[in-house]
């Protein structure tokens, strides 16, 4: 080809590759395209543009897929690009190349196979000029995807800790939402999705607080969010709920939350099912009240034993004495001996029992079938006079392990729980017993006593086993029993547990560990 005819073909060239910068079409469209005008305008046999990957190893060609050149391996690219002087042509390398290089830094090749050798001085500044256009663009492109690939790993480093967080907060053991100042659910975590007011996290994300949540007052609700909001101070409450399985407590905590340190803009709700620490301090201070009573009526009932002693030998001297007074008035004095001594009697039974609830005998213990127990209280319990319209229903769990206890006193808790029960009932109703292991631990044995009654309203459960706390009316008993009861099953290891409804009766659990052989030394 005549140099001039080269030239001409040099600029068309130029003026191609020029389109290619200038339009839209894509980068990588744009490279091929100028591989390809290089091609046809030089007369080259096959062009490639060779372009650094972001790994900064590899390198990534432009051109025709399949062309010899580009199909070299990464090794071979990255020699010739790290060449201070690229090799000269010769027939038997016959290709030109162009170092593409801005600022120092070589970020690829540009490389042609021509079969017109007679012009290479024509081809080889054509082929060195674009290399020089190309340059600044790719270092511009490699920057643009250095940026790109930082974004995205800042991102999925963004997104794996907000995952995490997010699992953090779904893993916690209690409810937990957010809220705005306009009261929209913000976060919503696992535990309120599965919790007594269960909604989904969909269906709570976005809408108000109070579309959701319809237990407490909407009026009720705002004051205690806006008081956060005000005051930026945590406001804690306790709250009680009924469920099935009885009483729930819940600590209700409303959190303040900064996003810019500023105004509180957001109240975090924490709900934790205290039930648990609540029965138990219920317990430790049922324990506390009837450790001091009992230790204040073994001191009392020790004073009054003397007393009440010659009282009762003054009736039976007044009574031996009866036969010399004259009839009118002997009469009356037996009336009121016989009121004195049955009066006498309540009180050496009260005496009894509270000496009985301040020291429960420490009576021998050994491996005991609770099923037997229960059969021979509900053995006396037949025999006795109320029992005789009560319906009974028998739920006893066979091959239960035994219980260390001594069966006499488990007798007097169970006879004295089943009596309570029938007396609920106003002598009409039925009557639960069962037994069964505990569905919690394997360790324990449960005997359970129901009735039909009326209940045992929520402020009196705490009363029942103190003692002289009665809801019987005067003169049917003297509020011992339970107390005497809870002080044996705690001198066995147990406790007992009271599940009761107004209107739907009552349940008490007696729990007993079970027995476990003593391993000799």
């Amino acid at each position: 080809m005549p140099e001039r005819t080269a030239s001409r073909a040099a600029l068309g060239v130029m003026a191609e590759v020029a389109g290619f910068l200038g339009g839209s079409i894509g980068v990588e469209n744009a490279l091929a395209g100028i591989a390809g005008a290089l091609r046809r305008g030089v007369g080259a046999e096959e062009c490639c543009v060779w372009v650094r990957a972001p790994d900064g190893v590899s390198f990534r060609p432009f051109g025709p897929p399949d062309a010899p050149v580009a199909r070299r391996s990464a090794p071979e690219i990255a020699a010739l690009v790290a060449l201070e002087r690229l090799p000269s042509w010769t027939p038997q390398q016959p290709w030109l190349l162009a170092p593409l290089v801005y600022q120092g830094e070589r970020l690829g090749l540009l490389e042609c196979c021509v079969r017109d050798q007679t012009n290479l001085d024509v081809w080889g500044q054509v082929v060195a000029t674009v290399a020089n256009i190309l340059a600044p663009l790719l270092s511009t492109i490699a920057l643009s995807e250095d940026l790109a690939s930082e974004v995205a790993l800042r991102t999925r480093e963004t997104e794996a800790q907000r995952r995490f967080t997010s699992r953090i907060i779904d893993s916690l053991p209690v409810g937990l939402y957010v809220i705005d100042r306009l009261y929209r659910i913000q976060a919503w975590n696992r535990k309120r999705e599965t919790g007594t007011q269960g909604v989904s996290r969909d269906d709570a994300l976005g809408r108000t607080v109070f579309e959701v949540l319809h237990r407490q007052p909407r009026a009720l609700l705002q004051q205690e969010f806006d008081r956060v909001f005000e005051t930026g101070q945590i406001e804690e409450v306790e709250v009680a709920t009924d469920t099935r399985g009885g009483p729930r407590y819940y600590r209700i905590s409303k959190i303040p939350m900064r996003l810019h340190d500023e105004h509180v803009t957001h109240v975090i709700t924490i709900g934790e099912d205290v039930t648990a620490s609540k029965l138990a301090q219920q317990q430790i201070s049922q324990t506390e009240k009837l450790a001091a009573v009992g230790q204040l009526a073994a001191g009392v009932m020790h004073e009054l034993n003397n007393p009440l002693a010659t009282i009762g030998a003054c009736v039976e001297a007044l009574t031996s004495r009866m036969g010399q007074m004259p009839a009118g008035p002997r009469q009356t004095v037996t009336e009121y001996l016989d009121i004195v001594e049955s009066e006498l009697s309540r009180c050496k039974a009260i005496v009894d029992g509270l000496l009985d609830f301040s020291r429960p005998k420490g009576r021998a213990k050994y491996p005991v079938q609770v099923n037997q127990v229960v059969e021979d209280a509900l053995f006396l319990v037949r025999h006795h006079d109320r029992f005789k319209r009560i319906t009974l229903d028998r739920r006893i769990t066979d091959d239960l392990p035994p219980v260390e206890a001594n069966a006499e006193q488990l007798i007097q808790v169970f006879l004295d729980l089943m009596l309570n029960a029938i007396d609920a009932m106003d002598g009409r109703g039925t009557l639960a017993v069962a037994t069964r292991l505990s569905p919690a631990r394997a360790d324990e044995v449960w005997i359970e006593i129901s009735d039909t009654g009326m209940g045992i309203p929520r402020e009196d459960i705490a009363k029942i086993f103190e003692p002289f706390f009665t809801t019987k009316t005067p003169g049917q008993g003297t509020g011992l029993g339970l107390s005497i009861a809870y002080a044996i099953v705690q001198h066995h290891g147990g406790r007992i547990v009271v599940d009761s409804k107004v209107g739907s009766g009552s349940t008490f659990r007696v729990i007993l560990p079970v027995f476990h052989a003593k391993e000799d030394a």
